[in-house]
C-alpha cells in the first residue's frame, strides 16, 4: 500500500534539513525534465511545481521563464520552509503553498505548465493526481511529470526487506503513459532513464536513501548488517557500492474543452459558455 500523506508528511519535515544532501538522484532527474522544454517555442504565464521540495526547481523554473508566475506546492511544512529560505525576501521569486496532490487548492484551468519531479511517486492517489494536473491546466497547457521505476533500487530489494520502498508507486512506462491518457492528456511523450549512483559503503547508501525520505529508519541494526552482506558483488575496483535508479517520465499536453476528464464521478466533459452555440428559431 501506498504511504498515508501524513506520514510522507512527517518523514519529509524530519529530513528537509539535510535533504539536498542526499537528494543526488532527485537533482540529476530534474534536471533531465526540465531539458524537455528545449526547443520548445513556449512561454507559460504561470507554472505549478507539484512537490516542490526545498524549492531549488521553483528557482529554475523561474530563471528559465522569469516572466511566469511560480507557485511551488507541498505537503511538508518542513519542506516548505527550506523553501522560503531560498524564494528572496523583498521580491519574492516565487509563492508557495501547502497542499495535497491529488486535491489541488486551486481553480481549474489556471496553469499553463505543471510540473512534478519524482513528486507523485508518495501520493496514495496517483491517477487522481494526474486528474487533479490535468484540471488545473488551461487548454494547451503541458504537464512534465517523472516518476521511480519499478527498477529503481533492484539490486538491494532482498536486503531491505520489510523496509523496502515498496510503499511508494512504482509505474514502468506504459503504465504512466496509459493513466495520463486515462486522466485526458493528449498523446503522452514517454521516457526511460537509468541512473547508476555509486556509494561508499552500506552506511552511506542507507543514510542518503533515509536522507531523500525513501527509507523510514535507515539506521536499523538488521538493515545495515543485510546490505553489508550484499554488497560484495556489486562493488567496484575502488570499492564502492552500486545503485540503480529507473526514472520514467513524460510530457503531455492538455487538449481543448470538450474532452473527457475523470473524475470522482466517472468521465465529465468541460465546456466554456462561450463555446457553446445557441440555435434560435424565428
Amino acid at each position: 500500500m501506498p504511504i498515508p500523506p501524513a506520514v510522507s508528511a512527517q518523514q519529509f519535515d524530519r529530513i528537509a534539513r539535510r535533504y539536498v544532501q542526499h537528494a543526488a538522484v532527485q537533482t540529476e532527474a530534474a534536471k533531465r525534465l526540465l531539458e524537455r522544454l528545449d526547443g520548445l517555442r513556449f512561454q507559460p504565464r504561470a507554472i505549478l511545481e507539484v512537490g516542490c521540495a526545498d524549492g531549488r526547481q521553483c528557482q529554475a523554473l523561474k530563471q528559465r521563464f522569469p516572466g511566469a508566475r511560480v507557485v511551488g506546492l507541498d505537503f511538508s511544512p518542513g519542506m516548505l520552509n527550506r523553501a522560503r529560505s531560498g524564494r528572496g525576501w523583498w521580491k519574492k521569486r516565487y509563492e508557495l503553498i501547502q497542499g495535497d496532490g491529488a486535491r489541488l487548492p486551486l481553480a481549474d484551468g489556471c496553469m499553463d505548465l505543471v510540473y512534478a519531479n519524482l513528486s507523485l511517486s508518495w501520493i496514495p492517489e496517483p491517477e487522481r493526481a494526474l486528474a487533479e494536473l490535468r484540471r488545473v491546466l488551461r487548454p494547451d497547457g503541458l504537464v512534465l511529470v517523472s516518476l521511480f521505476g519499478p527498477d529503481t533500487l533492484r539490486e538491494w530489494r532482498g536486503a531491505l526487506g520489510r523496509h523496502s520502498i515498496s510503499g511508494i508507486f512504482l509505474p514502468d512506462v506504459q503504465q504512466l503513459g496509459a493513466n495520463l491518457v486515462r486522466a485526458g492528456f493528449a498523446e503522452p511523450v514517454l521516457d526511460t532513464d537509468w541512473i547508476t549512483t555509486l556509494h561508499g559503503n552500506a552506511e552511506a547508501l542507507l543514510d542518503d536513501l533515509g536522507g531523500s525520505a525513501l527509507l523510514p529508519d535507515p539506521g536499523a541494526r538488521d538493515l545495515i548488517e543485510a546490505v553489508r552482506q550484499q554488497s560484495e558483488p556489486l562493488t567496484d575496483a575502488s570499492g564502492r557500492i552500486r545503485s540503480t535508479w529507473e526514472i520514467v517520465s513524460a510530457s503531455s499536453w492538455a487538449p481543448q474543452p470538450g474532452q473527457p476528464m475523470r473524475s470522482a464521478n466517472g468521465e465529465e466533459i468541460h465546456i466554456p459558455p462561450d463555446r457553446i452555440g445557441i440555435r434560435r428559431r424565428n
